[in-house]
């Protein structure tokens, strides 16, 4: 016998119809909030890079090691977790792997030694690479298509939030009592995350209704072998690919190429993650209100004019990067959230939380190995400048255009599914 969702009150039902109810929205927040832990936890391994290496007098090699170590166990996780993705009340998956990556979590705090952080980076990969995939199940199964790019958007400024609030909060942390405590920091958040999906969050298991095969295996291998998904995950890998590109890169082509002074560095990413804070609940909403693909079709034209225009740049003053930087963010946002919330319509009931899974892996692996291939096109001159960005811009423009094509094409999958449920 599986438990039941509750039912709500009448005056939230009431709420419900005229947008979110109270819970939905505390909901909201603390995905948002959980996301911006795990956001916050996978990037600050690269600001805190000055200050761990001497610490742990690693080298550079053995620092990158630590940092991509996370993304592949996160991208191996995904697959192993498929299977079991949808056999569990969501909640329950969910406290499951937080309590997991908040134990990698606090290896990392307590970590003597390279060794064991390295540990701590591959335990907290396995368990939060999955979180991402868990959260947007449980987004899809709670809110209807209509209102889901408004959820997206309110979750996705987590991104911006890490950014602008958990970065500079960790430096200061282990500047002044080193960097374990950062690390601490997280830990402290997290269980205030758990104890909060604890104790208020309501069951998801609507889905433990639905016939779908007990075998993990079987289950893993008719998600990934489901035709109407082959376009949904290549779509994912491609937008994922494109995107980690410019990203690992982008400091150094800010600092030697565009000629901003390294102290002013830290002005560019807070001035764009405050911004991103308004601009992701903004874009949400335009997407439930003019249509996931024009909002998509939108932002790929931003990325594709300001992406062209950030690669071709010579010395700037700080003004113009940061505007710059800021269009860059609206053209990614306006890709990422109507994505999301459109491909997040393309799985069945019974499957979401397998292809979710399957999604955020193919993101991990596909991200680092764009990052490889970007790593692989760049050189850097003996002044520090970098060679061939504008090349990663190509790239990233065709990218861009060919997930545009196919995106098309998921919507119009997303419309004949919608058509013949109506029928």
């Amino acid at each position: 016998m599986t438990e039941q969702i509750p039912a709500a009150p009448i005056e939230e039902q009431s709420e419900q119809q005229r947008g979110f109810s109270r819970y939905q929205s505390f909901l909201i927040a603390l995905l948002a909030f959980a996301q911006f832990t795990i956001i916050l936890d996978f990037i600050i391994m690269s600001p805190l890079g000055a200050i761990l290496m001497p610490a742990l007098n690693i080298s550079a090699g053995q620092f990158g090691v630590a940092v991509s170590a996370y993304a592949f166990s996160a991208g191996i996780s995904g697959i192993l977790a498929a299977g079991f993705a949808d056999r569990f009340d969501r909640k329950r998956l969910l406290l499951f792997f937080y309590a997991g990556f908040t134990l990698g979590t606090l290896l990392c705090a307590l970590a003597p030694n390279y060794h064991l952080l390295l540990l701590g980076r591959i335990v907290t990969g396995l368990f939060g690479g999955v979180i991402g995939a868990v959260v947007l199940a449980i987004v899809t199964d709670l809110f209807p298509l209509h209102l889901r790019g408004r959820v997206m958007g309110f979750v996705q400024t987590a991104f911006a939030a890490s950014q602008v609030l958990g970065i500079p909060a960790g430096l200061f942390l282990a500047n002044h009592w080193g960097w374990h405590v950062s690390f601490g920091a997280i830990v402290g958040l997290s269980l205030v995350a758990m104890a909060a999906i604890l104790l208020v969050m309501r069951p998801v298991n609507a889905h433990l209704q639905l016939k779908q095969d007990r075998n993990a295996f079987r289950h893993l291998i008719a998600t990934v072998g489901q035709p109407r998904y082959t376009l949904a995950f290549a779509v994912t890998t491609l937008l994922s690919t494109g995107g980690f590109m410019l990203m690992p890169f982008g400091s150094a082509f800010t600092v030697h190429n565009l000629g901003i002074d390294i102290l002013h560095l830290p002005t560019i990413y807070l001035v764009s993650g405050v911004f991103s804070i308004f601009i992701g609940p903004l874009v949400g909403r335009a997407s439930d209100a003019f249509g996931k693909f024009p909002t998509f079709a939108f932002g790929s034209a931003v990325s594709v004019v300001m992406v062209l225009i950030y690669t071709h740049l010579g010395h700037v003053s700080l003004t113009t990067a940061i505007i710059v930087n800021v269009l860059m963010f609206v053209g990614i946002f306006s890709r990422m959230i109507p994505s999301q919330a459109l491909i997040s319509a393309i799985p069945d009931a019974s499957q979401r939380g397998s292809f979710s899974a399957v999604s955020a892996s193919l993101q991990q692996l596909s991200g680092g190995l764009g990052s490889v291939f970007a790593a692989a096109i760049i050189a850097q001159n003996p002044d520090g400048t970098l060679r061939h960005f504008d090349w990663l811009g190509y790239v990233v423009v065709a990218t861009s255009i060919l997930s545009l094509i196919m995106m098309y094409f998921v919507q119009k999958s997303v419309a004949s599914q919608a058509a013949k449920r109506m029928v």
